[in-house]
Formats: C-alpha cells, sequence, structure tokens
C-alpha cells in the first residue's frame, strides 16, 4: 500500500482499519492516514499516549478515552482470556546490587577465591545481568520457576513456560546454568530464542508444537517473545528483568492470557497463568509509575541541515566566502533532495522551490535563514537514509568540527578524538577502506591538525563519507561483562504473592483526567483550597469536586471516578490532597514548630527535614515507611533511625508525619476489625 497509494483518489475507500496501531503508523505509514479522506479506526491492545507519539490523538480521540475500550478484567469475566496470578520473589543482590560493604565474609571469601578483588565491587542493583553477572542469583531464578511453576497435566513436568531475559549474554548463561542443574533434560527442554540465533523461527516453531523437538518447553526470549506470539499452551511467564514501558510491559503478559481448553485433560481447561516477578514489576507500576517521556530526538539528516546553516552562518560573520559558498551548495543538494511524492514535502512544495533557488540560498538573507529553519529543517525526516546513516553521522560531526575551526574554539580537540576513533573501527581488510589508506592515514597525522582549516575538513568528508559503513560495528568492545558466582543468601531471599489487579493501563486515562481537572482549580476551588492547607472538609463537600469534574468531562462515567477514588488508601479527601498536593505554608507552619522544639539541628537533621517538608507539599501526605526509602535513604541508609539517634526527637518527628495523614478513626490501625482484614 506504501508504494501505490497515491494511485487512488484520496476518497477511494469507506474505511481503514489499522490494527497494531501504537506501531510505526507516525512516520513509515503516516501518510497513507494523512492521505485518504474517510472513516479511521485504530485497534490496539497497547495505546500509546506520550504527547509527542500520541495513538489518542492520531485518531481523533479526546482526553486519552478511546472511543470504544474492552479491557482486560472484562475479557476474563466474559470468559476470553484467562487470569493471572503473581509471584514476587527477589535476592539479595537483585533488590540492593553487589557492593563490598553488602557482602558477607563468605561471600567475600567465594570471590577471592576466583581471583577477584571484593574491592572493587560496587554494582548496583540496575547494574545486575547488564554489567555483572552472578551465576547463584540465576540459579535462584531458575529454581522458583521449576519448583514453583503450573506443571501439565501429570503435574510432573514444567508447563510451557518464557523467562524475559535482559540480553542475548544473559539468555545464554541461564540456558548454560539450566543444563547444568537439569541435566536429566538433556539441552532440548531449554533453549534461547533470539536474533542471534539463525534458527529462531524453527525454534519458534518447535516451542509452538509445530517443528520436531516437542521436548521445548522453556524459550529464554530477548524482545523476539514479548509480543505478537500466540502460543495458548504457556502457563507461566517469567520476567528475569526489569520493564520499563507500560506498552511492552502488558504486551508481555499477554502472552499468557490465552485460552487453552483441556490442555491438563478432558474438560480440565487453562484457569489461570502465574507470573513470576523477580524485578518489581507488578510494584512499579501499581505504584503509578510513569517512565520519562521519550524526548524526540531530532532526525539525523534534520541535524545534519540544521548544522550546515549554522557552518553558513558563521562562515558569513567570519568573511570565509569560500566556506560559505561550499556549505551553501551542500544545503542546496540537502533541499533538491527531498522526495516531492511524499504528502509533507508536497504540502511545503512551493517553499521548498522557492528557498532552493541558488540566488535566495547565496544572499542568505535572515528571513530566508528563519524560513529555512522553520518550515524546511523539519521536512528532512522524510528523506530516505536507509544505508546512508553512517556517511551523514560523519557528515554531522564535520560539520560540527568546521564551526569549531571557524570560531577557534577548543571544541575541536574533542571533536578529533571522535573523528579519529571511528575512522580506528574501520575494517583495513576490506578493499574498499584500503584503497582510502592514503587519506586515513593522512587525516590521523599530526601534520594534518597542525593548522586544520574548513575546507581540508571538507575534503576528508568527501573522501571518508562513502566507507564509514566499513567500521566494526560497536567499535571497540572494551572488557567482557564479568561472571561471577557468589552464593545468595537464602536468609535474605523475600517471597510474597501479590493480588494483582486485571485493570489494563486504560484505566490511567480516567485517572489523568482526575487530575488534570483537580489541578485546574486548586487556586480557586473552596474546597481544594481547604484540603489543600490540612482543613476538615465535609462529605457533601468532596460531592461537589466529583460533580465538578463530570460537568467538565460528561465522557467519564461517575462509576469509573468512584472506582479510582476508592482504589486510593484512606478517605477521599486524602486521595484528593494526594493529587494536588498540599499549601507549602501549612506545611511550613508544622515543621517551623518541630525546629523550635528542637533547635540543635545537624545539618544532616535539616536536609532530611527538607526533603520530607518538600514531599508533603507536592504529594500532601507520606506514609512512615516510605521514609525508608529513597531519597531519605540518600541522607542516611538507615532512614529517619540513623539521621535522628535521639528516640524522643525521631517520635515528635513521626507524629508530625501522621499528622498529615488520615485522622484517629480513620486509620485502618484505629479499627480492629480492619486491622484484622
Amino acid at each position: 500500500m506504501q508504494k501505490v497509494f497515491q494511485s487512488f483518489d484520496p476518497g477511494f475507500f469507506d474505511l481503514i482499519i489499522a490494527d497494531e496501531s501504537h506501531r510505526s503508523i507516525y512516520n513509515v505509514y503516516g501518510d497513507i492516514f494523512h492521505y485518504f479522506d474517510c472513516h479511521q479506526v485504530g485497534l490496539t491492545a497497547t495505546p500509546v499516549d506520550f504527547v509527542t507519539r500520541s495513538t489518542f490523538r492520531l485518531f481523533g480521540c479526546e482526553g486519552q478515552l478511546p472511543t470504544s475500550n474492552y479491557d482486560l478484567e472484562q475479557a476474563v469475566q466474559a470468559g476470553y482470556l484467562t487470569p493471572f496470578e503473581v509471584y514476587e520473589h527477589t535476592t539479595q543482590f537483585l533488590r540492593d546490587g553487589i557492593t563490598l560493604d553488602g557482602l558477607s565474609p563468605q561471600q567475600i571469601q567465594e570471590l577471592e577465591d576466583q581471583g577477584e578483588d571484593p574491592a572493587q565491587y560496587d554494582f548496583s542493583s540496575e547494574q545486575i545481568d547488564k554489567v555483572i553477572y552472578n551465576k547463584d542469583t540465576n540459579r535462584a531464578i531458575l529454581r522458583n520457576l521449576m519448583e514453583n511453576g503450573i506443571k501439565d497435566a501429570t503435574g510432573q513436568i514444567l508447563g510451557k513456560s518464557i523467562i524475559f531475559a535482559r540480553n542475548h549474554q544473559h539468555a545464554m548463561l541461564m540456558r548454560q546454568l539450566f543444563d547444568e542443574m537439569y541435566p536429566q533434560y538433556a539441552g532440548k527442554f531449554c533453549q534461547v530464542i533470539d536474533n542471534y540465533d539463525p534458527r529462531a523461527e524453527q525454534l519458534i516453531d518447535d516451542f509452538k508444537g509445530e517443528g520436531t523437538n516437542n521436548d521445548l518447553t522453556i524459550a529464554i526470549s530477548v524482545d523476539m517473545l514479548d509480543t505478537g506470539i500466540d502460543i495458548p499452551e504457556i502457563v507461566n511467564l517469567v520476567f528475569a528483568r526489569p520493564v520499563k514501558s507500560p506498552v511492552k510491559f502488558w504486551q508481555m503478559i499477554g502472552r499468557g492470557t490465552r485460552l487453552c481448553p483441556d490442555l491438563f485433560g478432558l474438560g480440565q481447561h487453562k484457569s489461570v497463568f502465574r507470573i513470576f516477578d523477580h524485578w518489581g514489576n507488578f510494584a512499579r507500576f501499581e505504584m503509578g509509575y510513569r517512565p520519562a517521556e521519550p524526548t524526540q530526538g531530532k532526525p539525523l539528516a534534520q541535524q545534519v541541515f540544521e548544522e550546515r546553516l549554522n557552518v553558513a552562518e558563521i562562515a558569513l560573520q567570519k568573511s570565509e566566502i569560500a566556506a560559505f559558498d561550499a556549505v551553501i551548495d551542500l544545503v542546496a543538494q540537502d533541499i533538491n533532495a527531498l522526495p516531492e511524492e511524499s504528502i509533507a514535502i508536497r504540502e511545503k512544495w512551493k517553499e521548498k522551490r522557492a528557498l532552493s533557488r541558488p540566488a535566495v540560498l547565496r544572499a542568505f538573507a535572515p528571513a530566508t535563514v528563519a524560513r529555512l529553519r522553520q518550515e524546511i529543517a523539519p521536512l528532512m525526516q522524510w528523506r530516505n537514509i536507509r544505508g546512508f546513516s553512517d556517511a551523514l553521522a560523519l557528515d554531522l560531526l564535520i560539520a560540527r568540527m568546521q564551526i569549531a575551526v571557524l570560531r577557534g574554539s577548543g571544541e575541536i580537540a574533542d571533536l578529533k578524538i571522535e573523528l579519529l576513533d571511528r575512522l580506528a573501527s574501520l575494517q583495513m581488510h576490506l578493499n574498499p577502506v584500503r584503497e582510502k589508506a592514503e587519506v586515513i592515514k593522512r587525516v590521523k597525522s599530526d601534520a594534518f591538525w597542525k593548522d586544520v582549516t574548513v575546507a581540508d575538513l571538507e575534503d576528508a568528508r568527501i573522501q571518508l563519507r562513502e566507507i564509514m559503513h566499513h567500521r566494526a560495528k560497536g567499535g571497540s568492545q572494551g572488557l567482557p561483562p564479568k561472571v561471577v558466582d557468589i552464593t545468595e543468601d537464602a536468609g535474605q531471599m523475600q517471597f510474597a504473592r501479590r493480588s494483582a489487579s486485571l485493570k489494563s493501563v486504560d484505566m490511567k486515562a480516567y485517572q489523568q483526567i482526575v487530575e488534570a481537572e483537580l489541578k485546574k482549580h486548586f487556586e480557586t476551588n473552596p474546597v481544594l483550597k481547604k484540603i489543600r492547607a490540612g482543613e476538615a472538609v465535609s462529605d457533601r463537600e468532596i460531592d461537589s469536586l466529583v460533580s465538578l469534574i463530570l460537568t467538565q468531562h460528561p465522557d467519564v462515567r461517575r462509576e469509573h471516578l468512584e472506582e479510582f477514588f476508592s482504589e486510593t488508601a484512606g478517605p477521599l479527601y486524602l486521595a484528593i490532597r494526594m493529587i494536588v498536593g498540599m499549601d507549602p505554608e501549612a506545611v511550613r507552619d508544622k515543621f517551623t514548630a518541630f525546629v523550635q522544639k528542637h533547635p540543635k539541628l545537624s545539618a544532616k537533621q535539616t536536609r532530611f527535614l527538607a526533603l520530607l517538608q518538600n514531599h508533603i507539599a507536592r504529594y500532601g501526605t507520606i506514609e512512615v515507611e516510605r521514609l525508608y526509602d529513597d531519597p531519605f535513604t540518600v541522607v542516611d541508609a538507615d532512614g529517619p533511625d540513623g539521621v535522628f539517634e535521639d528516640e524522643a526527637d525521631l517520635t515528635d518527628l513521626i507524629n508530625i508525619v501522621r499528622s498529615f495523614g488520615p485522622t484517629v478513626g480513620e486509620r485502618p490501625e484505629d479499627n480492629p476489625n480492619e486491622r484484622k482484614s
């Protein structure tokens, strides 16, 4: 369709349906959706709502509310999908990393026996199975699956399972450890399926039961089985890696939701699948985690174009006319390379042709430069640079070097190092590279850099850009990650069974509407002002806030709001205060009383109080248990216990913290029946 859609009339179709519409319909296939004038329906299990890449906006859905929503919970209740249960299992190293301070004498001895220096160990939890691999940590993950995973009809053999690994090396290590731990399965039971293996498609067929290896039961996946694979027999999913994208997280969970009749015998259907979460992924998302919105980096061709405009401006300022003329020719080539058959370019064809005229470019009037930046530069994203990205990356680097030369900037030294690193990674055994040996040798020489000019750099760029794709990918690989074998402390292992909500991420849309609407009124609405000031409010006043949201957003149903509010801890006014925050003055008043009572506070204690005060002003409340987590543990690893050694001081502080929470009688601990439940 991408190749032929313009041969159709824009009104030819009455309806376009885009399945998996969270994927690349923004750039690559966006022209199709902009070209046709008809009804368009987008289908997706995981809509993306980033501002820069919004599926909702693309299909005209206001307020991040889908036209029609059928979530996971509804599908489970209707019997179309399988629910899940979550088993959380973490070890000392998965939680805390591997650091000298955290190692026991026995663990230190194990490292020394392996020829390692424990004093050099300072690996965070994020670096586990990424920078350093500990065999016993992964043995614990495999044991947990084999001992606690759902078994087949015999109750003897593990059911089909996917282990989501961090990367290829991690996956291969887990496969090796599995074969060592369970040699009775003869190496066919557990296989790695990733892009490194040319047999990946065959292995997927084997895993589905359609290939020659019917023994394949555990698939260790690196991206290949995360989405789009439909294998109803899957009953166990193992998150042996952290996941930061909610879209990908729910896609991965979807691998286990397929129904499978008679899986455990006639009439014994698959009724649940089991998730083993070793990285706290469920806790992360249930606490409202949202990844940072991806910064929309400028396309490479646009960066090159804009940098060349910078070269032209500076060359003109410095009266370097030869340099200006050379770069203006390149700017003209960039503009002429824009594909006029693309809809985005066609809409700007007048501007493109007017601004590409040699006379206009050479005049380089300020108004022309502004239009080039505002109107032409963004169009560079539509150039097809496939196969030329390495050459364009060199163009960008050379343009920056030319700017440094024109300005006489010391930045040229750092850019020189970057260029020499790229040249060092060229594969000299290849004939096209060898033919440029003299050029490479000259650019590497000290003589080239002694009085390097813009023209010298341009000549080097022209001769080198055609061979830059012959660089060894990844350049120097450096030292390989460490693989060690430190026995995990069994006493430090933590197991928990989480009662996971089956709500899909679409429910977040309602939460965002509530938050946005309340924040619009917290400076003017008298009820919100009372809540922010920490004053008592009546049920009637709370009802007025709910009515306010319903009035402004008629698409939101009252039952959704009640459901959202009911899931927040504590009374409703406290849930609202957690959204709109608390008046900093009201917070400061309570802490001022504490400071006056304890006038001899240390710098460490003052810093802790400032963190706490800012947190409460932003979030309206805080639970005492949170004082023992980041960011408060940055001040002292033991949290408030390490900051306030005097028990009386600590008691006074906790009383202040509790004063921002529910009043007496509203807390579960004040109600024996609730505490029991």
